[in-house]
Parts: structure tokens; C-alpha cells; sequence
């Protein structure tokens, strides 16, 4: 649906007849929405769209009932796309593709249920609705529940679920200051890093001397892996700019901004399309909905830097000059853009604040832990059966997420450690499993929040290797403007290459404890101050495989190239020339049926050799360190030097 007049909307009841004429519309309708999130579209959802309304096209007028057909946001369960979800039954199908949509169509008018399209369980049985596969079942879903319901691209569909209701409730039943204490009673925290209380922030901004004032929505998301705002804006643009411009009112400001990567062009058509319309309906721009109250709101497309991300630099971008923090002498509330008081949420943090005007603070509190309330998107991801994203109230444990949400870990192999909050985040090892997810024990236990970014690694993953890209990537995004930063990072980096190439130094461990603990307290912004938080967590939990580097020039998970190596079994080798063939560097020695020898001193170690070999014969093994691989599995690897754990934790 679009929409169809530029009348204006002057009153609550006048949004409130009008959800209730779209939802007539749908009535005695099959609606059939196709998940159009960028996952889906990288499977070709699109073609599957067209085809699907080619389909309908040639039913048009035959059937009793009316088939509605919708372009809807990202459904979460990226895994298994593209999803197509029939309503009103809920019949959920999974990894749709072009042939089996003129059967769909032809299947769903006559109620029937294509069973090889369904989810199945590990007892091989059909799980008919979306909302009972167990990756949707335990979870919590507020934020993106609508994303499987509406098209983003249409007002009415919001409004038929109730958008802009809030706004109305705000503008006309409350004042400014009644916004605020609601948003403040509800504990609602930022949902972009740090977890700052968002009513507080905006009474700071308030408050700070001076009439003008800025609203901004920080879309720059770029943690690796991470897609939680970008699928916000793309499948519900119209519940962020509402909570904008709830948000604007609370703090006085008429104008705001919301900055959004360039390389989100999908986000970025959604809002601008979102905000066109809200404007066409009276609900931005001048006297919205008659209360007197203006705001006006642009899209900042930003270059894609990371460290954009954070507040000074953001709003040195939206200025037109480079996007580099600044010494925080004075808060951006205090003074921002242009060097106006200025409030900075998150997309997912506006998300929240509709809900929470309409349906209360009391309502919003129930959910979640009493501090840290509410739920939190999180980005799935890495070694566990189903990724995508997830909603789940705060308070809910690392095990329940990873095993009942997303199945448990890939291929039968063993949980090793999930890394939470992005790049800047800490890892959490096995033993940790049963803490809470919430700001405050993320916290405790070394990680944090963040985003929401949850990577999940198995017994695969060599915890050293994983620390060193990660401070790879925030070198590589730090700005440089501060030299504990630049250069921590950069000294960093030697130190792990040294570790990684077996020629690590016994006091190669204080030494990065040290840089941890000068960029914590010196640097200039949080990417500098969060950084040496996977360093610090992975020599804690994970120290014996920094030994085994050290003392052995070993790895334990066999990653580390220049630690490992390629041999032949030669009571298992039956000549077959295979990885003869395969090898790029020809490093590989023998005559058809006669056993083979790998030359060490020409191997690159690439292991198409072990790809090449029979699965009957398995004759190419790996092997690691200078003493074997049975030593760091009786974990003789304890002597050495020891760090206090005060230094570690």
C-alpha cells in the first residue's frame, strides 16, 4: 500500500480510523510477504517478488479470495532465506526458490501446506508457523515483530499497526516533560554501545543553555557482522522517525538528522521514502498533528569510516569536515552540531521509544532485568546452526541463545568461546555460558554490549588468531588522531604476528597487558578505550593457548600457518596422486601407488592437499609445534610466565 492522499492527519482518532480502514482492506485476504531484507535479496528475493506477482496477476478474479501480496523488511532468520510467510495462518516457508512459487500460489488458496518448504526439526518433523520454529519460539520480538508484516515502504501499513499513535499521545496528552519522565521511568538505555541511560541523555540536552538544539540517529553501523540498525531502517523506517521526533519534542528541538552509511542504499531510499510520506500526512514538518510543534529531519549519507561512529566524530561528518572525535572536555548533549546541544541515540534505541509512550513505562520495565530493561537485537553469527538476527529480553543467558535460539554449535564440534559487542568487545569462554545477557554482567565479565554483535567460535578457532584480526580491524579504522591509539594498536599487531610465527618473547604477554592498560586510560574516544578489551579477555580465559604459542610454537587449533604443517601417513597413503595434482606449488613427492612425502621447505601450507585426499583413506594429517600435538592435549602447557589476575581481568 501507498499512500493514496496528501490530507493531513490533525488528531489521534483521525490515525486510529485510519489503521482501522487498512486493516478492512486485509480482511478475508490471503497476504503472502516475502522477506525483501539485503540477506534475502542476496539470494534473488527480488525475482521471486516478480514472479509471485505474475502468479497472482493470473489469478486475479478466479479465486474467492483476494491475495495480497507484500515486500516486507528482514524476517531474522537469515540462514534459512528466502522466507515467504502466508497469512493469516502464519505458514512459514523456508529457502523458496523460483520454481516453487506457482505452487505456492495455487497450494495457498486452498488452505493446503507445502511440507518440503517447512522447517523441520532434528526428529525430521514439520514445523508449519513461523512463530513455533524454535529460532522465533524463545525469542522476544518487539522491535521486529512487524517486519514480517508490514511493507516498509508504506505509511498505511504502519498506521494500520498502530504508527504514529504514540506521537499523537505524546503531542496532545503529555508535556514535553511528561515524555521525558516516562522515558526515564522506563530505564531505557542506549542500544548502541555503552548503555547510557537515554532519558537522561535527553534531559542533559534539554536542559544545556541555549534554544537551539539537534536530535540525531546514529545509523553508522559498522561492527563486522553486525546488520541490527540497517535492518531497522530497511524493514521499519516509519518506527525510528516517530521515535525521533518523540524524542524532539521531549528536548525541545526542531530539527534533526538522521546519518546513515552510503553503503546502506537500501536503509537509505526506506527513511527517505519514510520521511516524503510523513510529511504528505502532516506527522514532520510544520504544526505536526495541530499541536503547534515543527520538526524537520535530513539523511546524512555518511563515508563509511568506523570511527564515525562515535558522537564528536559523527557530528563533525554531519558539519562537512572530517569524522574524528574530539577530547571530551564537553559532552555532545552539551555541545554537538555546530556547537549546539545535541541528543544521539542509536537506530534501535529510537525503535524503543514508541512502545514505550504508548504503552507505558510500567509495561516496559516487565520486560528484561530491572537494570537493563526491555529487549536487545542482537546479530547471531559464526560457528552456530542458525544465524540471523534475534530479539531477546535482557536477563536471558548466553546458553539460550546460542542452543535454544540458535540451535548449538555447527558440524558436532565443541563450544569454544562467543565474542559480544562487536570489535571493541571481549570474549566469554564456556564456563561463562549461564550469565545473563545485560549491560552490567557483560560488563563484569570482561565484554560488553556494544551493538549487538555475537560471534560464536568453536574448537576450531584459535583464540590468539581471532584477537589479532579484531585489533587488526580497529587499527585499520582508528583515526590516528591520538597517539596511545595509533600506536597501541600498531604495536599490538607486531606483538601477535611475533606470537603467530612461533617467535613470541615470555614478556610478550605483560607487554600487551601494558599497551592495554595505557590505551584504557589515555585514549582519546572508546575505540581507543574498548580496544584492548578481546586482548584482555582471551589472555584470561584463554592463556594456556598463549602459552602454547610461546613455549611450543605450537597451536593448539592448528591455524597459524607458520605453526603448522602438512604430513603424509604413509601406512594410510595409497599412492592415488590426488593431492599430487592439487598441490599449487607442486610440494608434493611420489609415484602412483607408492606412498608420498610432502617437502616441508616448499609447502605454503594452503591445505588443498587435505581437501584432495579421500575421505576412505585420510592420509594427509596436520601437525603442530616443535614437541606434537599430545602435549597440548594433556595441556602441559602451564610453566612460564604468570600475569596476577588482577592484571588480567
Amino acid at each position: 500500500m501507498t499512500v493514496k492522499t496528501k490530507s493531513k492527519i490533525k488528531y489521534l482518532k483521525d490515525l486510529k480510523e485510519k489503521a482501522d480502514v487498512f486493516k478492512k482492506e486485509l480482511e478475508d485476504s490471503i497476504v503472502i510477504s516475502i522477506c525483501s531484507g539485503t540477506g534475502c535479496k542476496a539470494h534473488s528475493s527480488d525475482n521471486l517478488y516478480t514472479i509471485l506477482q505474475k502468479e497472482i496477476k493470473k489469478r486475479t478474479g478466479k479465486d474467492s479470495k483476494k491475495i495480497i501480496l507484500k515486500k516486507t523488511g528482514c524476517h531474522g532468520y537469515c540462514e534459512r532465506g528466502p522466507i515467504i510467510v502466508v497469512h493469516p495462518q502464519g505458514i512459514c516457508y523456508l529457502e523458496v526458490k523460483e520454481e516453487d512459487i506457482s505452487e505456492i500460489v495455487e497450494k495457498t488458496i486452498k488452505g493446503e501446506v507445502i511440507e518440503r518448504l517447512l522447517y523441520k526439526d532434528e526428529e525430521g518433523k514439520s514445523v508449519v508457523k513461523e512463530s513455533d520454529i524454535p529460532f522465533y519460539k524463545y525469542q522476544e520480538r518487539i522491535i521486529l515483530d512487524s517486519n514480517s508484516k508490514i511493507d516498509p515502504s508504506s505509511i498505511n501499513d504502519y498506521i494500520m499497526i498502530g504508527g504514529y499513535q504514540a506521537l499523537a499521545k505524546a503531542l496532545v496528552d503529555m508535556t514535553p516533560k511528561d515524555v521525558l519522565d516516562e522515558v526515564k521511568k522506563a530505564n531505557l538505555r542506549g542500544r548502541g554501545g555503552g548503555g547510557f541511560p537515554a532519558g537522561i541523555k535527553w534531559e542533559t540536552t534539554r536542559d544545556a543553555p541555549g534554544k537551539t538544539k539537534y536530535v540525531i540517529v546514529n545509523a553508522d553501523e559498522g561492527d563486522p557482522g553486525a546488520y541490527m540498525d540497517r535492518s531497522i531502517l530497511e524493514g521499519n523506517p516509519h518506527s525510528i522517525l516517530e521515535g525521533l521526533i518523540i524524542a524532539a519534542y521531549a528536548i525541545g528541538a526542531n530539527e534533526g538528522f538522521v546519518y546513515v552509511r552510503q553503503e546502506y542504499p537500501q536503509a537509505v531510499e526506506n527513511i527517505n521514502t519514510a520521511i516524503e510520506q510523513a510529511r504528505e500526512y502532516g506527522l514532520l514538518g510544520e504544526d505536526i498533528l495541530g499541536s503547534g510543534f515543527d520538526f524537520y529531519v535530513e539523511v546524512h549519507k555518511g563515508v563509511g569510516a568506523f570511527v564515525s561512529g562515535e558522537s564528536s566524530a559523527l557530528t563533525a561528518a554531519i558539519e562537512g569536515t572530517v569524522g574524528e572525535p574530539r577530547i571530551k572536555y564537553i559532552r555532545t548533549a552539551v555541545s554537538g552540531l555546530w556547537g549546539k546541544p545535541t541528543n544521539l541515540n542509536n537506530v534501535e534505541t529510537y525503535a524503543n521509544v514508541p512502545y514505550i509512550i504508548k504503552n507505558g513505562a510500567d509495561w516496559f520495565t516487565k520486560i528484561g532485568t530491572k537494570k537493563s530493561t526491555g529487549t536487545k537485537i542482537f546479530s547471531l553469527v559464526g560457528k552456530v546452526k542458525n544465524t540471523g538476527l534475534v530479539e531477546v529480553p535482557m536477563g536471558i543467558t548466553l546458553r539460550d541463545i546460542i542452543y535454544k535460539i540458535g540451535g548449538g554449535i555447527k558440524d558436532g564440534k565443541k563450544f569454544k568461546a562467543v565474542q559480544t559487542g562487536g570489535p571493541s568487545g571481549g570474549v566469554i569462554p564456556e564456563e561463562l555460558l549461564d550469565l545473563p545477557v545485560d549491560f552490567d554482567e557483560l560488563d563484569k565479565a570482561g565484554s560488553m554490549m556494544g551493538s549487538g554483535g555475537m560471534v560464536v567460535m568453536d574448537e576450531s578457532d584459535c583464540m590468539v588468531n581471532i584477537a589479532h584480526y579484531f585489533i587488526k580491524f580497529l587499527a585499520d579504522e582508528s583515526c590516528g588522531k591520538c597517539v596511545p591509539c595509533r600506536e597501541g594498536l600498531r604495536q599490538m599487531i607486531y606483538i601477535y604476528e611475533r606470537i603467530m610465527e612461533g617467535k613470541g618473547r615470555v614478556e610478550d604477554l605483560r607487554l600487551l597487558e601494558d599497551l592495554s592498560l595505557m590505551m584504557q586510560g589515555a585514549s582519546m574516544c572508546a575505540l581507543g578505550t574498548t580496544a584492548p578489551n578481546i586482548v584482555l579477555t582471551t589472555l584470561k580465559y584463554f592463556r594456556k593457548e598463549y602459552n602454547a604459542h610461546i613455549y611450543y610454537q605450537a597451536c593448539p587449533a592448528m591455524v597459524c600457518k607458520p605453526l603448522i604443517s602438512y604430513v603424509i601417513n604413509e601406512k594410510k597413503c595409497s599412492g592415488c596422486m590426488r593431492c599430487v595434482k592439487s598441490c599449487p606449488v607442486s610440494a608434493i613427492k611420489g609415484e602412483s601407488k607408492k606412498p608420498h612425502k610432502i617437502d616441508q621447505s616448499v609447502c605454503i601450507k594452503c591445505g588443498s592437499c587435505l581437501e584432495a585426499c579421500p575421505e576412505k583413506f585420510n592420509a594427509i594429517e596436520k601437525e603442530t609445534g616443535k614437541i606434537g600435538k599430545k602435549v597440548i592435549e594433556e595441556e602441559k602447557i602451564d610453566k612460564g610466565l604468570e600475569v596476577s589476575a588482577e592484571r588480567a581481568s
